[in-house]
Formats: C-alpha cells, structure tokens, sequence
C-alpha cells in the first residue's frame, strides 16, 4: 500500500500560528483546548467580539502571576521585620528589585517630589510587562506583549497619565502654556506667529511618545519569536539531507539555545525600557518649558 507524501512544512504559517492571537490555546502533542465564544457586543452599528483569546489568558495569567509573587514578597518581608532580621531568598532579591525600579526609574525620572505617586504605575508597568515577556518563552506559552492591541493600550495609558498628570500638576495656564514660545527681543506678534507655526510638532510629539512606546516593545518581542521559530524551521526544511542534516540540526539547536538567552535579556531589557522611557515623559511633564 503506497504510502500518501506528507505536506510539506510550512515555516511562515507556524511562525504566524505561534506569534498570532487564536481562540484556542495550543499545547502541541498534547492538543488543542477550544476557548468559550460569547456573541458580539452591539454597539450601534459596530460589533465587538469580548470573547476571551489566547493572549487575554496569557495576561490574566501575567497579572495573576505578578499578584502572586507580589504577595509573597510582602509576606516575607513581614515575616523578616516581625522577627527582627534581613530578608533572605526570594523575598531580598524582590526587594531589590522593586526598589530598584522605585527609585532608579521612577524618581530618578520623575524627580523626588512627584516620583514617588507615580512609581506603583513604572512598577506596575515592569513587572507586567516582564511576565509577559517571559510567558513566551516556556513550551506552549505565548507573549501578550507580541500583540499591538495589547502594546497599544500599554501606551494609551502612559499617554493618559503623561498629559493628564501634567494638566493636574501645571494647571490649565501652565500646561497649555507650554506650547507658546516666549523669545527674548521678538515682539508678541512674532512669538505667537513662531508659536502658532510649531503648534502641529509640539501635537504631533505627544503622539509620537507613545506610539514609539507600542512599536518598540512589539517590534521586539515578536523579532525574537520570529528568528527562534525560523531557525527551528531551517532543521525541518533541510531534514531529509540524510548525515548532513544531523550537523545542521546539532548547530541549530545551539545556535536556537543562545538566541533564547538572549530573549531573556531582550525580555527583561524592554520592560526596562518601557518604564523608564514612561517615567522620563512623565517627569518632562511636570515641569513648565
């Protein structure tokens, strides 16, 4: 009985499948486990799907993660000072580590003042993003944070909290102010013409700010997911070159292996990233140019 020739591995197809947001959470071998579709919410005439996805699982299960080991923390560090001793283990490596984001980023940003209000969002922002990050990285997981949608609302709200908190903190006066120029030895009516003329750029950079901010942490999240599984791709693709294929294999696999070292610093560099550039806007917004 002839055997039927099996399809050929498509490589673009799994790279998207495994970087793409599904109904449906992939365990590989083990199968396939279909999540609940609820109807469409109506909105006049827009329609808008709530129902959950493969990647509104990997973020409750980030911020569920990030409760959890927050708790911890805390319960151990309870423990140490009811017992009048350092923290040890677990619970010092989070403490330095939140302090570290606390007073590194946040204040050293947004200065002493008003750094401290605003350092449980930076902190909130690194740690959730970095489970994020990290959830791509085990067998089966996916990356959140390899979403636009999801990059995207990241952004919106450090946008919000960019132009809101500087509204709070200048006033009205203050913050609209902002955008009119004030040069020594031109008259009113060539300042306001100046100003008038980059009133569009000063627009267009509050938009910038946060649109960077979504790119730049999907662009580089999904890049690494894309070599890994390329690479992956090149053993089942050349497979069939008989002894040859076992080197090309044994060097792909070493070569995939440092690729995701890297992708744990990627992981932890662009939390680091996203926070510290939300403090700096945060911080440059709080004070009159």
């Amino acid at each position: 009985m002839m055997q039927e020739p099996q399809e050929p591995l498509n490589i673009g197809k799994m790279i998207f499948e495994h970087t793409g947001d599904a109904h449906d959470l992939d365990f590989g071998p083990l199968g396939q486990v279909e999540l609940p579709r609820w109807q469409p919410v109506k909105i006049g005439n827009l329609s808008v799907d709530l129902s959950p996805t493969r990647h509104v699982i990997f973020m409750l299960l980030a911020a569920a993660i990030v409760m959890l080991v927050m708790f911890l923390t805390a319960r151990g560090l309870t423990k140490a000072r009811r017992e009048g001793r350092a923290p040890r283990g677990f619970a010092n490596a989070m403490e330095a580590l939140v302090l570290f984001v606390r007073n590194d980023i946040a204040i050293e940003n947004i200065g002493k003042e008003m750094g401290p209000k605003y350092a449980p969002l930076i902190m909130t922002f690194f740690f959730f993003i970095l489970t994020c990050n990290l959830l791509g990285l085990i067998p089966f997981g996916a990356s959140p944070t390899g979403n636009l949608a999801v990059t995207g609302a990241l952004a919106l709200v450090a946008f919000l909290v960019i132009e809101i908190g500087g509204l709070i903190k200048l006033g009205p006066k203050g913050y609209f102010g902002t955008v009119w120029m004030h040069i020594d030895g031109l008259p009113p009516a060539g300042a306001f013409a100046i100003s008038l003329f980059m009133l569009p750029i000063e627009i267009l950079s509050k938009l910038v700010k946060p649109f960077a901010l979504m790119l730049r942490l999907f662009g580089n999240i999904t890049a690494g997911h894309f070599v890994i599984l390329a690479m992956f791709g090149i053993v089942f693709t050349f497979g069939h070159f008989g002894a040859g294929s076992w080197a090309l294999g044994i060097g792909t696999v070493f070569f995939v292996i440092g690729v995701m070292m890297l992708e744990l610093l990627v992981a932890f560099l662009q939390a680091y990233v996203f926070a510290t550039l939300s403090a700096v806007f945060i911080g440059l917004m709080q004070h009159e140019h």
